[in-house]
């Protein structure tokens, strides 16, 4: 059984999103792959990131407290129908047979008694499988939602856009054409209208939901819409300070290196990070790394021990 999202993430069901925004940057911070080298890092940072992604969405969050983790498996607008139908039969809760001698659905009612009783699996079919739900006596059924997985780059997240999509299942490959928003977060999901299961009779089909996972880059490391990006630079540009490139998904930026600084130090660009299209952009956070010639000539061997001998720097030296 998957682990519920708010024990991932360590709050509680009643938490605002922004304790859930603060607490998936503590732990981001502390699993990513690039900083914690843990074998069970990447997993974990996935799972964190899963959580995130699901409870910082209000629409999505409200259906996971709602149906726990078969959230996905219930169609969109599946509770408006079930309430029309109880509607025009009088109101309240009853049972409806799959119509194939199968188990008994029990819908939600009023009184909040909700949804013990699905069998999720004769409800609705698996991906690219029986191809949606079947007719009951009470009449056609809409298809249901299914869910792939797509990998993409940080730059193809950064910039979006139009790309081509193939899917295996068992009736074969599909391919779709799937525009990406700029932006797009690890774990969210992209909507397919009407690519999912076939509903039954008339019935329109379910969405096919894409999740994004991104690849793990060696130049950019992201914390939800921030970008992380060591830069390095040299001694002399770190004691006297540079105006230095820095890469980013999107272009190259300049970052001034003020003087007297150490490896280690952040620079923050704000509004460099990743597009939001519901928002601000993150910010992008360029870290110091003074870097050593791995050779010096004889003139750089002769100013470098003048330097030794005048400064009286000493970073050993507390305070």
């Amino acid at each position: 059984m998957a682990r519920d999202f708010y024990d991932v993430l360590g709050v509680k069901r009643s938490a605002s999103p922004e304790e859930i925004q603060q607490a998936f940057r503590k732990l981001a911070r502390n699993h990513h792959p690039d900083v914690n080298k843990d074998p069970g890092a990447e997993d974990r940072f996935k799972e964190i990131n899963e959580a995130y992604s699901v409870l910082s969405d209000p629409g999505t969050r409200q259906r996971y407290d709602r149906y726990g983790e078969n959230f996905r498996q219930i169609p969109e607008g599946y509770d408006e129908r079930v309430a029309a139908g109880a509607g025009a039969r009088g109101g309240g809760r009853s049972g409806w047979s799959t119509g194939d001698g199968g188990g008994r659905v029990r819908y939600a009612s009023d009184n909040g008694e909700g949804f013990e009783g699905i069998d999720f699996e004769d409800l609705f079919g698996g991906m690219f499988g029986r191809g949606g739900v079947r007719s009951g006596p009470r009449g056609p059924i809409p298809g249901a939602d299914q869910e792939a997985g797509i990998q993409l780059s940080v730059e193809e997240a950064y910039h979006g856009g139009r790309r081509s999509v193939t899917l295996a299942g068992p009736g074969g490959q599909r391919t779709y054409t799937v525009d990406v928003p700029p932006g797009v977060a690890d774990g969210q999901r992209i909507r397919l209208a009407g690519q999912g299961g076939q509903g039954s009779g008339d019935a329109p089909p379910g969405d096919l939901y894409l999740r994004v996972r991104i690849k793990p880059d060696s130049r950019f490391r992201l914390e939800g819409r921030d970008i992380h990006v060591v830069v390095p630079v040299t001694p002399w540009e770190a004691a006297l300070g540079a105006a230095v490139p820095v890469p980013t998904p999107g272009a190259t930026a300049k970052v001034t290196v003020p003087g007297g600084s150490s490896s280690g130090r952040r620079l923050r660009l704000r509004g460099e990070g990743m597009p939001n299209p519901r928002g601000s952009n993150g910010d992008l956070y360029a870290e110091i790394r003074i870097m050593v010639p791995p050779g010096l000539t004889d003139r750089e061997r002769e100013l470098f021990e003048e330097l030794a001998t005048v400064s009286t720097f000493d970073p050993r030296k507390p305070g």
